[in-house]
């Protein structure tokens, strides 16, 4: 366990978040900000969408994992790499590794997405599966680090993953700052922290008005919970959740320090708000998103964020979903 001290001296600064966005140019997609008169009128607010569900491999993921990888081959030579999850951020890993000629190992639940196992072999990852329920992913993926000298490539809770998940808010701050406006309020997605610390990380540099909140699952509200008791609480673990994305079993030792500097709260959703969120996404917005990607749409859309916002961005983090799952959303 990290002291307090060595989780704030890992924190990434705006700098960090600036070299994260040049390693990633030309090989991250820099995702718009979309504007949608409806969405507007249905939150009362003016509202954009970055839709990462347009990013490489479906999801923001991929963003962490190649600076974390490029970062490592900076620093000297790497004969591989292993990762473990449920699904975006494998995705993100091995397609990331196979552009850098890295080989990749990724240690994924039996449960994951059908999609997301397929698209990660696809994409040149060697897949382990594992019992969630009965099995640690990150043992299994720590011993094959030790047994190969390969590096881990965590899914949150590490400075050059966050660093480079938070090029997604240098990039709000940037194109707002192109409109002409000023984003007051930010949703996105949340599970280990990664994500949203890395955008609080860059928005909170640009805008220190600015309110950002995480969302999440409302059986799977770590974070929330965490940020109300000024400690680091874990979920049940008996819980389950379509949102397969957001399933972390507590705040990360390096993210949690950072979103409590940062942010302004938590908002929750439940699984079928989720859905009718990927419901709208896909007739409204024309934009396929996962449930776990819709989590702060869903938030938003049940009335859930602060109403005095003059600017909201709305964070879609990924689009990673299976057929059954997006005909059961659009079916309700």
């Amino acid at each position: 366990m990290l002291k307090n001290s060595d989780a704030a001296s890992a924190a990434p600064a705006l700098a960090d978040v600036e070299a994260a966005a040049k390693r990633i140019s030309g090989q991250a997609q820099r995702t718009p900000l979309l504007h949608y008169p409806e969405l507007d009128q249905r939150l009362g607010t003016r509202a954009f969408i970055k839709p990462e569900c347009l990013q490489v491999t479906g999801s923001f993921k991929f963003r962490g994992a190649y600076n974390k990888i490029k970062s490592a081959l900076e620093a000297g030579k790497v004969p591989g790499v292993v990762a473990f999850s449920s699904g975006n951020h494998a995705q993100g890993v091995a397609a990331a590794a196979s552009l850098l000629g890295v080989p990749s190992i990724i240690v994924m639940p039996e449960d994951a997405p059908r999609i997301k196992i397929a698209n990660t072999k696809a994409l040149g990852g060697e897949v382990r599966l594992y019992d969630r329920y009965k099995e640690d992913r990150e043992a299994i993926a720590r011993a094959i680090a030790r047994d190969k000298g390969y590096v881990v490539v965590p899914p949150y809770d590490d400075p050059a993953i966050i660093a480079g998940q938070g090029t997604i808010g240098l990039e709000i701050a940037e194109d707002c700052a192109r409109l002409g406006v000023s984003p007051d309020v930010v949703l996105a997605p949340c599970s280990g922290g990664g994500l949203i610390s890395g955008i609080a990380t860059a928005i909170k540099a640009r805008h220190p008005d600015a309110r950002v909140y995480a969302c999440e699952p409302a059986r799977f509200d770590d974070t929330t919970r965490s940020l109300a008791a000024g400690k680091r609480l874990e979920n049940s673990g008996s819980e389950t959740s379509i949102c397969d994305a957001l399933l972390s079993k507590s705040p990360g030792e390096i993210t949690f320090p950072i979103n409590q500097r940062l942010l302004s709260g938590g908002l929750t959703a439940t699984d079928e708000e989720a859905l009718a969120a990927v419901a709208f996404a896909a007739r409204r917005l024309k934009l396929v998103v996962e449930p776990g990607g819709a989590i702060a749409l869903a938030a938003a859309l049940q009335g859930r964020a602060p109403k005095a916002a003059k600017c909201m961005v709305i964070v879609c983090s990924g689009g990673n979903i299976d057929d059954e799952m997006l005909q059961k959303a659009l079916q309700n």
